[in-house]
């Protein structure tokens, strides 16, 4: 098996990956409407408020967003500025893409790395919200998650980067 044909099969595993996790964040949102259109119904409807409501909603956004980080990763739909394109030319926007892949990489997986931590340490001592008393190590997990395959990604784009001379 050549590299080219192991690049590839990995951006496959990871492409179905971050789309599994994307749909994932997609339910997070629709719970989130649900909750606040409920939380809305409820409190003003019928002066009985949901209790814990914010909770829900911080939490799923947690998810959401988390779970979203992939996805937008792996389609490149993160915000560009590309001031310096022209003066920079080809190998210079080729060196720029590296560099920003590489710093995305390090900073993502530090992020994974201490939400993982701090999601064992969750789980270990049973931390909670303080209302509904959630457990907050899903969440901390989720994350961990999220980030992880963001820079997996962005590790296979930067691998892809001298065969492809762009990132598609």
């Amino acid at each position: 098996m050549n590299g080219g044909h192991l690049l590839r099969r990995s951006e496959r595993v990871v492409s179905g990956a971050s789309t599994a996790l994307a749909w994932i964040g997609g339910a997070c949102l629709i719970a989130i409407v649900g909750v606040v259109a409920a939380g809305v119904i409820m409190r003003y409807g019928f002066q009985s408020p949901i209790l814990g409501v914010n909770e829900i909603v911080q939490s799923a956004a947690v998810i959401l967003v988390t779970m979203a980080l992939p996805y937008c990763t792996a389609r490149g739909d993160h915000v560009n500025v590309d001031v310096f394109d022209r003066l920079l030319g080809r190998w210079g926007r080729l060196a720029g893409d590296a560099l920003a892949r590489l710093v995305s990489i390090v900073v993502l997986v530090v992020l994974s790395y201490r939400a993982a931590l701090k999601a064992l340490d969750a789980a270990e001592w049973g931390d909670a919200t303080n209302m509904l008393a959630l457990p907050l190590w899903p969440f901390h997990a989720a994350l961990a998650l999220g980030a992880g395959v963001s820079a997996l990604i962005y590790a296979l784009e930067l691998l892809a980067l001298p065969r492809r001379g762009k990132v598609e």
